[in-house]
This record gives structure tokens, sequence and C-alpha cells, in this order.
């Protein structure tokens, strides 16, 4: 396979093995091909899927340690980011994508299939049902321009069984937590960390919440 150069500096700086940059380039030719019947994104050249949708959900692993055996649920996966590229660069990671829209997951699964992914599931309902309906065990809810994180704090509300994992939301520099409005009532120990970083030059923020 005759590649660009921008895939070999991609896999020295991603840290992956041949078979892992393999995957990467069918996933970005995935995107490319469905994307003309599928609105799944508006970034199509191959850098900058390598830079705004690769690195970027590849960012988590620069201040979470992602080589335990841990269950990721991506919240609102679409084209499967953060979620996908975080199980092809941790393979032994359990992963959930919860999305509702049927060409998406139709999407989705063909990834899956034509990367020869294990242990990863769709979850076909929305996010308060998944919530409401499932008896699961998840360390780490993620979520890359999906629900609003007001929402997504519904997973720590009493009586959730999700209440006890980790919420990582991909930001804009400038967020705010007085974005979630000053009416929402947060419980009293949910802590929250911030972690700032760069990809493609555009800072960007990961912000993590959890219960004390």
């Amino acid at each position: 396979m005759n590649l660009e150069p921008i895939w070999g500096k991609f896999k020295a700086t991603a840290q992956l093995s041949t078979t892992q940059l393999d995957q990467f380039v069918k996933y970005a030719e995935l995107l490319q091909d469905w994307n003309n019947r599928v609105n799944l994104t508006s970034i199509l050249e191959n850098q900058k899927i390598i830079d705004l949708h690769f690195l970027d959900s590849l960012s988590l692993a620069n201040f979470m340690d992602l080589t335990g055996k841990l269950t990721l649920t991506d919240v609102g996966a679409g084209a499967g980011f953060p979620a996908i590229p975080i199980k092809i660069k941790y393979p032994h990671l359990r992963i959930i994508l919860i999305e509702v829209n049927s060409k998406k997951i139709d999407f989705l699964q063909a990834v899956i299939d034509e990367l020869g992914l294990e242990d990863i599931e769709i979850y076909d309902q929305d996010w308060r049902t998944f919530l409401r309906k499932t008896d699961d065990h998840v360390d780490l809810f993620c979520a890359r321009a999906s629900l609003k994180p007001l929402e997504l704090l519904r997973v720590f509300k009493v009586g959730c069984i999700y209440r006890k994992a980790k919420l990582i939301y991909w930001a804009a520099q400038h967020w705010d937590e007085c974005e979630l409005g000053k009416a929402h009532k947060l419980p009293d120990n949910l802590a929250r960390t911030e972690w700032t970083y760069l990809v493609s030059d555009k800072t960007r923020k990961l912000i993590c919440w959890t219960l004390n």
C-alpha cells in the first residue's frame, strides 16, 4: 500500500503498529466513501481527518490511563469519534456506541466489520433510555460533538446505576461551566477536572466529571 507521508507521520505520532495504521487508513476511506450517501462529517481531507478526528479522539490517552480493562461508552457516536479511534489504539477496551440514527448505525457497523473490531456493540436507543433501561458496567462515558453537558450530567442523578463512572466531554477552548445554566442543581460532591491540549494548532479542552 503506497501511502501519503502524512500517514507515516501519524503512525509515529500515535505510536501505532502497522496493523493499526492499516485500520485507520481503511477507516478514513470508509468515512470518505460513505459521506457521499450519509452526512457524517464536513472534514474529508486525509490530513484533517488525522488531526481533527483521529488525533483529537486519541488525546484522551494523554490524560487518562487507557491500558487497563475498561468499558467506554460513546454517547451520540455519530461517525465513531472518539470511541473507534480509541478502540483501534487500545483494542482490549470494551466499547458501547450509543447512536439512534439508522444510517449512522449502518456506517458504524460497516466500520466494525471492515476493521475486524471485537468486543464493541451498538446501542440503538437514546441516552436517557440507556440510563433508565440498561444494567451494565461502564467506566467512562465520552461525548464529542453530540449532547450538551447539561444532558450528559444526568448520569450523576441519585439512583442512576452509572453515577460512579467518569464523564469525559470534548469542549472548545473557551468552554465555561456557566454554560450549564444557573438553575441546574448538580451534586455537591461532583468534581470537575479540565485538561487543555493542542490539535492542529487549535487549543481544545477535555472536561472530566466524577463523583468524589
